[in-house]
């Protein structure tokens, strides 16, 4: 993370040591590149050859939770299948806020140089999706390639269509920063619903998208523009069940005075308190990430010290993301696992209900229509929490294009394989490996 370290120094702080491995065994071409072309095909391997913790779970997935998902059609009416891409990616920042607010260069700021493709300005200026990433030389690749490439993982950005991807494009540099993170930037929040209707594809869903892939969301706002918009609103409202990821960034601070600030910054809880529907209070970092000097008159030596505070918090913050990318993995990971099971008995449970011969099209109504009711059934027969359970309309919306008749029947041997990977190989595999950032 030499970037940051350097931001770090820059303040005459100790920096932090170097981590004693780049991390490259996260990314690295391994054996278990092959493991995703055929599931069947699959060699069994003992835990003993893999090589890393997330060399570990793709095993796990191809050999053990991935057959459960093709199996119930998990990946239709959940999560895609998971790509090899998907578990060597990078760490990846997504900044959100209104235009002008300081986006792309807070970019710059961290890169200290600017990134192929950026455009600086008060007004609305960057218009699309711009992941930066590490590259061996600069160049800015478009929308439609990126999300056909095997080893980025963006493949599931085509269900936005070409109306999005051509909005979208991955910008890339050789930097030791973007060695460990990757930025996306994103177009300004516009405000008003007229200005909102004028997105040719779906801004939001973009960037729930965008939120579940990343490890850190940073919302900027300016002293200027406090106000939060009806996009911005429902921006933000699709963030949730991501709560841990977010950061709240007042950057520009040093254009108003330290009286002014102190009543931005209340307006500005205000404002969040509003929309962010959570008992704690959310973090705030407070400073001018560019490369200008702080403005000693307006900002005050008080105001001063107190922004290079904040500046110091929150590059440590992003310095700490490749160490907990590698348990996100884990998290992730756990986490579908147990959802691929629900989904599986919730698949058997409908097929179980289908009658042998007479009236399949009747009672797949009934099911269809009393769905509710069926995954109540499933939750008293398998003691599962009511709270892991998929959302109800959408589940009905993927069903009704499914004739259940044709749906598998419980396989308990696929289950026990699933929960003998939870409870004893994952384990086994935390035990045996450490995370490479410790």
């Amino acid at each position: 993370m030499e970037g940051l370290d350097v931001l770090l120094a820059k303040r005459k702080h100790t920096p932090k040591s170097e981590p004693e491995q780049n991390g490259s065994s996260l990314v690295q071409s391994s054996p278990s590149a092959g493991w995703f072309t055929s599931s069947k095909s699959a060699k069994k391997v003992s835990l003993a050859s893999v090589t890393s913790i997330v060399d570990g779970l793709k095993r796990l997935y191809v050999q053990k939770l991935k057959p459960l998902e093709v199996t119930y059609r998990f990946n239709d009416f959940v999560f895609p299948l998971l790509a090899n891409s998907d578990f060597d990616a990078k760490p990846m920042v997504m900044l959100l806020g209104q235009y002008s607010t300081g986006k792309t260069t807070f970019i710059k700021h961290l890169l200290r140089t600017s990134y192929p493709g950026a455009h600086i300005g008060p007004e609305p200026t960057t218009d699309r999706f711009v992941v930066v990433m590490n590259g061996p030389d600069e160049r800015s690749v478009p929308g439609n390639t990126v999300a056909v490439q095997a080893d980025m993982p963006y493949s599931g950005l085509t269900t936005f269509g070409t109306a999005f991807l051509s909005k979208f494009e991955c910008s890339q540099m050789p930097h030791p920063l973007l060695e460990h993170i990757t930025f996306v930037d994103t177009p300004g929040v516009l405000s008003g619903e007229k200005q909102r209707t004028q997105r040719s594809y779906d801004f939001t869903g973009v960037t729930s998208w965008f939120a579940a892939k990343c490890d850190l969301i940073l919302l900027l706002f300016d002293p200027h523009k406090l106000d939060i918009s009806d996009e911005f609103k429902r921006v933000i409202a699709s963030l949730r069940g991501h709560d841990d990821k977010i950061r709240v960034v007042l950057n520009k601070a040093d254009q108003v005075d330290t009286q002014q600030l102190m009543r931005v910054y209340g307006a500005l809880m205000w404002s969040l308190g509003k929309v962010l529907n959570t008992p704690e209070v959310a973090r705030v970092y407070i400073g001018s990430f560019n490369d200008k000097p702080i403005n000693d008159t307006a900002a005050g030596p008080i105001g001063k010290e107190l922004f290079e505070k904040e500046q110091d918090d929150l590059l440590t913050d992003l310095k700490d993301i490749p160490k907990k990318a590698c348990d996100r993995h884990i998290n992730e990971f756990v986490k579908r696992a147990r959802a691929a099971k629900i989904h599986a008995y919730i698949i058997s449970h409908l097929k179980r209900e289908m009658p042998a011969m007479m009236g399949k099209a009747k009672t797949q109504q009934r099911l269809v229509d009393n769905l509710a009711d069926e995954f109540a059934k499933v939750q008293r027969e398998h003691h599962l929490p009511a709270g892991d359970f998929p959302d109800i309309e959408h589940f009905r919306e993927v069903l009704s294009g499914y004739s259940i008749d044709k749906f598998e029947k419980l396989k308990p041997k696929m289950i026990q394989t699933v929960d003998d990977m939870l409870g004893y190989d994952i384990p086994e595999l935390l035990k045996n490996f450490r995370n490479p950032y410790d």
